[in-house]
């Protein structure tokens, strides 16, 4: 296949990046200094994972106090775009005039 493609002027037949016999891809520079800070970070995420700073007695309910916190602004939040209670003596306040059948 090889030797009919140098014969051919190098020639690939079909599609000549995917296949069987595909052309090889070039490694450029750029390329491995991509990979390997790609596998720097990599290892140094597996690195700070590996050692937590909390153990999981101390992770657990680390934030409940936090989280309540929270949860409280966003309710008094919400209150406060509630409108406030209307009274229905106060909405047909205008209809008790005269109280001709009193």
């Amino acid at each position: 296949m090889f030797l009919t493609a140098l014969l051919r002027r190098n020639r690939i037949p079909g599609r000549q990046w995917i296949g069987k016999h595909r052309r090889p891809r070039a490694v450029s520079l750029q390329a491995k200094q991509n990979t390997v800070r790609r596998l720097e970070t990599e290892a140094e995420n597996h690195y700070w994972l590996s050692s937590p700073y909390l153990s999981a007695a101390q992770e657990f309910g680390h934030a409940a106090a936090r989280r309540a916190a929270a949860f409280q602004a966003l309710k008094a939040a919400k209150e406060a775009k509630f409108p406030p209670h209307r009274r229905l003596v106060d909405q047909l306040s205008h209809l008790d005039v005269t109280k001709k059948w009193a």
